[in-house]
């Protein structure tokens, strides 16, 4: 082979590579980038106060102490039925029956403070707020003086 057609040969190669990679550019630029007529006016940004871009996310609002009693406004003798019947009408574990002047005479005679102390705090078997801690200190005492007046006491 003469030096003249390896010459020509090496441009060959040469050209062949370097158009490929040119190629190959050109087809990702255009594969990748969109050409829309719509989209090739001028962008519009609109400027907003700061102030509307730093909003809080969440607010809280602490309620009043009007509101805060509605739960506690439950009658006694709902929260009894609810949280303390299973044990309190049938006896379940030494608990005194609601009712049973007998069995609730002398926890009467101790006082209502002394009474609700209990029932909050929890006494032998019977587990602090009758085991549902979701119970205000309130509701436990209405519920107790509710069961106590039930069974002969005036608390």
């Amino acid at each position: 082979m003469s030096k003249g057609t390896e010459l020509r040969s090496l441009l060959e190669t040469v050209g062949v590579v370097i158009g490929s990679l040119v190629g190959a550019i050109l087809l990702i630029t255009f594969a990748t980038t969109k050409h829309d007529a719509a989209d090739s006016s001028a962008m519009i940004v609109e400027n907003k106060p700061s102030s509307e871009n730093i909003q809080p996310v969440a607010a809280v609002k602490v309620a009043d102490k009007s509101t805060s009693n509605t739960k506690s406004a439950v009658s006694g003798e709902k929260i009894s039925q609810a949280n303390c019947a299973m044990c309190h009408a049938s006896g379940l574990m030494g608990a005194p029956k609601i009712g049973d002047v007998g069995q609730w005479g002398p926890r009467i005679a101790q006082g209502k403070d002394t009474l609700i102390t209990h029932a909050i705090k929890g006494i032998r078997q019977m587990p602090a707020k009758g085991g549902n801690a979701s119970l205000t200190d309130e509701e436990v005492a209405a519920a107790v003086t509710y069961m106590a007046n039930a069974s002969g006491g005036s608390l």
